[in-house]
């Protein structure tokens, strides 16, 4: 098959995240099989308009916005067998907001991937842009793809779309994998939280602070913020205001190798965003025998931790704060959450979600014949 994935962001650029990790390992594994793969996403400064990595062929152009119209354009060119999309079997539509709607202007089977509603999200693009976003999401897409697959990462993300009027039956989940854990020496553990996230509002890392600023006066304590990221100033200024900046410490974009060296040196991973599909830093930290504490309200969370075992879910940040003191205080019980935790990321792998990726594509292509 010939199959073109589109997502408005990849791995490389500076705000990719997890939802493009997942993209990308999908893309990897199709590629592998024998399938012709290719990713197309925006520009960013310093990126290539194509190139080839790990036998997918990524093609980008246009901005955070005019990425639509670029892929649109081209879209519509392969509807007339024209361009270079125009003998593509089957395409992968990324909903990150808002799709590409390439199923009105391709007219190729396209399976909508959607890694959460972005109802609490969308505020933070202004009044009118929230508000245009929020309809797009909620009640154009579903129409448009009301005959269309869909697939998402967890089961509570799959309730948001029934709850949009996706029919259930037309919902299927294929959770993240995860890449295996680098070879590390035995890392002691010290009394350090992390955050793996990208630097925007939603994240709500400010929260992670105020852990940092409840606990310091008791507990030698620090904080590792790993990740990028336009909020990033902001999280600075708002360090200092809480009088931590000298315990937290942003460590930026880092290598795979320096990510797991922090996460296993960590005790407590938190996750204090206020919305989630799944929760990808929850397995890499799980890898590490880290548990999770992180809000029950951000959805992808429900399914990425199970509570009381592999971590705590709580609903408020005292909630939060108090959760993480009790864990320092009962190391016992930490490590009992985070063995748990790994044992239960031993279970993940892009070998099974790529695996699962791909008989669902094969079927909709036949189906299309």
């Amino acid at each position: 098959m010939k199959i073109l994935m589109l997502c408005w962001r990849d791995t490389h650029h500076p705000q990719g995240g997890g939802s493009e990790r997942y993209l990308e390992r999908v893309a990897q594994y199709l590629s592998h099989q024998g399938h012709e793969v290719i990713v197309r996403t925006a520009r960013y400064p310093g990126a290539r308009r194509r190139e080839r990595s790990q036998g997918v062929d990524f093609h980008r152009g246009g901005g955070r916005l005019t990425v639509y119209i670029h892929a649109a354009f081209l879209l519509s060119l392969a509807r007339i067998r024209r361009g270079p999309y125009r003998d593509v079997d089957v395409i992968v539509d990324t909903q990150n907001g808002i799709p590409f709607f390439a199923r009105v202007f391709a007219g190729r089977p396209t399976v909508l991937l959607t890694h959460h509603c972005h109802r609490e999200q969308w505020p933070v693009a202004g009044p009118f842009l929230a508000r245009l976003g929020w309809f797009l999401e909620s009640r154009v897409a579903p129409w448009v793809y009301r005959h269309s697959q869909y697939v998402t990462v967890s089961q509570p993300s799959a309730t948001e779309l029934s709850a949009l009027g996706v029919a259930p039956e037309r919902i299927t989940i294929i959770r993240n994998g995860i890449d295996p854990a680098p070879h590390l020496a035995d890392t002691p553990k010290e009394l350090r939280l992390v955050t793996l996230s990208r630097l925007v509002p939603h994240k709500q890392l400010e929260h992670a602070m105020d852990v940092v600023a409840a606990l310091a006066p008791e507990h030698d304590i620090y904080l590792d913020i790993i990740g990028s990221g336009w909020w990033e100033e902001h999280l600075r200024t708002y360090a200092h205001e809480l009088g931590v900046q000298g315990r937290v410490i942003f460590h930026g974009q880092v290598t795979e190798q320096r990510k797991h060296q922090l996460l296993a040196r960590a005790l407590i991973h938190l996750m204090p965003s206020r919305k989630e599909g799944w929760g990808l830093a929850v397995v890499e930290a799980a890898q590490h025998c880290v548990p999770t504490v992180g809000y029950r309200s951000s959805s992808g969370l429900r399914d990425s931790v199970v509570d009381q075992v592999t971590g705590l879910l709580v609903d408020t940040k005292a909630q939060l704060i108090d959760a993480t003191s009790q864990l320092i205080r009962n190391p016992e019980c930490c490590q009992l959450l985070g063995d748990a935790a790994r044992r239960r990321a031993a279970g993940f792998s892009w070998e099974s979600t790529g695996a699962e990726f791909a008989a669902l594509l094969e079927e909709q292509a036949r189906r299309a014949e």
